[in-house]
């Protein structure tokens, strides 16, 4: 591991804390049921959460999964991911606030991030 892999990962969990302390400050402190602004950015500041904690955490996985190894590219596929989560958890944030949210609907957004990963992952 390079020493700019720690720093990285480093400064993206200390992200990850502040970005989680964003979130505690918005649920304590405004209903989003009274204003959808405030469900949106509730919302977005929840998917940002969960890719500045997940990217770090992805890398790190990959790292360990390779015998320490760490390979060009990885860093990309773990934000890819991170994404991909963030966004399905923003998703799953709004169509919760609005009751729109159901199973199925849920299965399909994940069904359809997987696939996305899929393509992506078979691409290279």
């Amino acid at each position: 591991m390079k020493p700019t892999d720690r720093l990285a990962s480093v400064i993206l969990l200390g992200l990850a804390v502040v970005a989680w302390l964003a979130v505690a400050y918005v649920l304590v402190n405004f209903d989003p049921q009274q204003n959808s602004t405030v469900l949106l950015a509730g919302a977005l500041l929840l998917g940002g959460a969960a890719v500045v904690t997940l990217a770090p955490l992805l890398w790190m996985g990959s790292f360990l999964a390779a015998r320490r190894i760490a390979y060009r590219g990885a860093w990309w596929r773990a934000a890819r991911r991170a994404l991909l989560v963030g966004l399905i958890v923003a998703a799953f944030v709004v169509l919760r606030g609005q009751a729109a949210l159901s199973p199925a609907l849920g299965l399909f957004i994940v069904g359809m991030a997987v696939l996305v990963e899929a393509t992506f992952s078979l691409r290279q």
